[in-house]
């Protein structure tokens, strides 16, 4: 058998697989945003992906006409490419997410510690609480 032949021979079950996984996906992803634990704008760039791959099981031939029209020779190297993509892109917006949570971290570290010493600034001369961070409130 020719790999084509077997390619076909495993693309009904491989749809069906794949049309489940999106569906599960999105389930997971309402659960998330339901119990907040994940914020809306992240669960809708989620939902699309669930959503994306719902249509790519349910409907074979999108990929195959999406590569087609792109002018790739293979279909599934087209997936790879988009996913590939996508998942830079995250990585790329996480990386930006945490660079400003870091600066607003440190941000609000100053702030706390100006308060602070304003605060000891007024009392009668008593020493600061010396506050333990590692122990939660």
């Amino acid at each position: 058998m020719t790999a084509v032949a077997i390619v076909a021979a495993a693309t009904p079950r491989l749809h069906v697989l794949t049309a489940v996984a999106g569906v599960l996906a999105m389930l997971g992803i309402l659960r998330l945003v339901r119990r907040r634990q994940l914020r809306a704008k992240y669960a809708l760039l989620w939902l699309v992906v669930g959503v994306s791959f719902v249509v790519l099981g349910a409907a074979p031939g999108v990929l195959d006409w999406a590569a087609k029209r792109l002018g790739v020779a293979y279909a599934p190297d087209l997936l790879f490419l988009v996913g590939t993509l996508f998942l830079v892109l995250v990585v790329m917006h996480l990386s930006w997410e945490l660079s400003r949570l870091e600066d607003r971290t440190k941000l609000l570290a100053e702030e706390v510690a100006l308060m602070r010493a304003e605060l000891h600034a007024h009392t009668e001369g008593t020493p600061p609480a010396v506050v333990d961070e590692r122990r939660p409130a």
